[in-house]
């Protein structure tokens, strides 16, 4: 496997994958949900495709866009047989850094304990909008025929993960006393991101 090669080399070269693919495109898939999957700053992922380029993992040609004229990148045998290398070695557990987690942890050491059951409002409004987010993901399944299986199948761990953060939040809601805002207090997206599917 080569040294050149990041996480974020084999996430663009993902999403480059077998039609090709231009940074803004990139960027696009990225908002959409790869959020979920990977973290990577939006001028990471631009800036990666000129990268692999240089290195043989990605040719690129120009080609007219709306406004202006466009990149488009394409993978090279180099860069497939570079996938299909990685595809090969063992996954590994994510690594994990939860605001939240740590907040609760410690909770012990506020004065009140709301505050932190307060904190996690905004964890359940961004499940609430990665919920939409997936549910547009899933409309789109539709245009990717030779990947419809494997987005079935991120999209499920996506939702399940969203399930599990949500229930997670109930637990510590009951375990640290639950305020009366949030007894009550359930998004539309947050309950779409809570059904089986």
């Amino acid at each position: 496997m080569s040294t050149d090669l990041t996480g974020l080399s084999y996430v663009v070269m993902n999403l480059i994958g077998r039609n090709g693919a231009g940074p803004h495109d990139l960027v696009q898939m990225a908002r959409r949900g790869q959020r979920l999957y990977w973290a990577g700053a939006e001028s990471k992922i631009y800036a990666e495709p000129k990268r692999l380029e240089k290195l043989g993992y990605l040719t690129s040609e120009k080609m007219s866009g709306k406004t202006r004229e466009r990149t488009y990148y394409r993978l090279t045998q180099t860069g497939i047989h570079a996938l299909q290398e990685w595809l090969a070695l063992p996954s590994r557990f994510p690594r994990i850094q939860s605001d939240a987690a740590i907040r609760v942890q410690a909770s012990d050491l506020a004065d009140d304990p709301g505050i932190v059951l307060e904190s996690l409002d905004g964890l359940r409004e961004e499940i609430a909008e990665l919920a939409a987010i997936l549910d547009e993901s899933e409309r789109r399944e539709a245009q990717f025929p030779h990947r419809q299986r494997q987005l079935k199948l991120l999209h499920s761990l996506g939702r399940r993960l969203l399930r599990a953060h949500l229930e997670w939040i109930d637990e510590v809601e009951h375990e640290l006393g639950p305020r009366p805002s949030a007894m009550t207090f359930r998004t539309e997206g947050t309950q779409l991101a809570r059904d089986d599917r």
